[in-house]
């Protein structure tokens, strides 16, 4: 394995999800809470890109959401989606900054594991060339495991994102250390092989840092994480706010 000379640390980019928003609108059949609002809203905060997953089902971001977003957007837009050829197509239309591809199962909300890249080399090799040709920077989201990884090099892609879920839901010390020393072990074995290194999925505002000091490692992505601390912390506003409206309306009687 070549000797990893390591760039200096430099800021990390923090993308934001905003799916779940989506999925809370989608269960009201309205048409709020809005994705697009809260994406404009995590730019205003400081995210320095925005994902959007376009799954097959449509189960929580809609073509128009991807459309109004990529149209108002002042930082950049990521979307996410399988290998499916009609989503290619909206996102060869929407010209995204980047598509990270991931595994999709419909039985589940989230993808649970890594894309199969080895299993689908030749599938990935003639699905790439189209999003590269038209400028749109590609990640596989893969598991920390060396023949996915370098099967992803060979697959022609630009880079990989390294899915930190087993390592998120650890439990334990030794269980949390064993699984971020897999994490890191993989971010240098992908920059060796010169592919850009992202990593996303479970990370919390409890176990970030230990992932963010990475050097190796250019953005994450977080999406449920913050969504939640959001609730949490803007509900107080919200119950004020919605008390000081029906205060007002008694008032006017």
């Amino acid at each position: 394995m070549p000797v990893i000379q390591i760039r200096p640390k430099l800021v990390i980019l923090l993308g934001v999800n905003v799916d779940h928003v989506a999925t809370v609108r989608n269960a009201s059949g309205g048409s709020y809470p809005d994705p697009v609002f809260a994406g404009l809203q995590a730019e205003l905060a400081g995210a320095d890109f925005i994902r959007m997953q376009l799954s097959a089902d449509r189960r929580h971001i809609q073509d128009h959401d991807v459309e109004r977003f990529a149209a108002s957007t002042q930082t950049h837009l990521a979307l996410e989606f399988t290998l499916d050829e009609q989503i290619r197509d909206v996102a060869l239309r929407v010209r995204p900054t980047g598509v990270c591809l991931v595994p999709e199962d419909i039985a589940h909300r989230d993808t649970l594991g890594g894309f199969d890249v080895i299993g689908n080399q030749d599938a990935l090799s003639d699905f790439l060339p189209s999003l590269q040709e038209a400028g749109i920077r590609d990640l596989l989201l893969v598991s920390p495991d060396e023949a996915q990884i370098e099967a992803a090099a060979r697959a022609g892609s630009a880079g990989i994102e390294l899915n930190a879920r087993a390592y998120a839901a650890s439990t334990d010390t030794a269980t949390r250390s064993a699984e971020l020393s897999k994490i890191m072990s993989a971010c240098d074995f992908a920059y060796s092989l010169g592919l850009s290194v992202a990593v996303g999925r479970g990370l919390q505002f409890d176990n970030v840092q230990a992932v963010a000091e990475i050097a190796t490692i250019e953005e994450l992505t977080i999406g449920h994480a913050i969504i939640a601390r959001a609730l949490y912390f803007g509900l107080p506003e919200a119950v004020a706010e919605m008390k000081r409206r029906l205060a007002e309306a008694r008032q006017r009687r």
